[in-house]
């Protein structure tokens, strides 16, 4: 559907403080959390809504209030979880899944060990989040999987990107909607995303 490249100041500043290798666990956690928050702000701007009858203590109001089955927040484990508090922030009553996998160290190909969803999942918007998007395969194996279980109305964050990963994941998936917080320069030898961050999983879980 679309790629959205963040431009908001508070984004930009607060990713520039995830990169710096002097940044700790606990503030690098709360980074990622705030930044997962403001990206939602944008990439929630959708939502579904109804109106409803209210009274106020001066009188009674027609208002709109969220609508349809509660959002499904999906992050790619591990390091997705540090995303998954700065959603819930905004919307609490969304529903939580998981998605697990790994990447080969030699072939950077993702396999799965764990996938648990929410029910009724092809009736709720999802918002897939993991802090890097760098091949894009974990992406775009985390968006099958969805899909073969229903889901359709899917959305990805993710905090930095790689211009292949970009790409990657919208040649497979052209019909979900992708926002990136920064989208960096390159991928190097290792695949690992130029500049970066460095590992999102060990900052964020101090496994250094």
């Amino acid at each position: 559907m679309s790629v959205s490249y963040m431009t908001h100041p508070l984004i930009k500043h607060k990713i520039t403080l995830l990169r710096k290798q002097t940044t700790g666990t606990n503030e690098f956690r709360k980074l990622i959390e705030e930044i997962a928050m403001l990206m939602g702000y944008e990439a929630l701007s959708d939502l579904p809504t109804a109106d409803i009858k209210v009274y106020t203590p001066i009188e009674e109001t027609i208002q709109p209030v969220i609508n349809g089955k509660k959002l499904a927040v999906v992050p790619i484990l591990r390091a997705g979880l540090g995303m998954v508090n700065g959603i819930l922030a905004l919307v609490p009553s969304a529903k939580v899944g998981h998605i697990g996998l790994y990447r080969d160290p030699e072939t950077h190909e993702p396999h799965e060990y764990y996938c648990k969803l929410p029910e009724n999942i092809d009736q709720r918007q999802i918002v897939v989040v993991d802090p890097m998007l760098a091949t894009g395969g974990s992406a775009i194996a985390a968006v099958d999987f969805i899909k073969q279980r229903g889901g359709t109305k899917i959305k990805f964050m993710s905090v930095i990107a790689a211009p292949e990963g970009v790409s990657a994941l919208m040649q497979a998936h052209p019909d979900i909607q992708l926002y990136v917080g920064c989208l960096d320069r390159c991928l190097n030898e290792n695949a690992y995303i130029c500049p970066g961050l460095g590992d999102a999983g060990d900052r964020i879980f101090g496994t250094i």
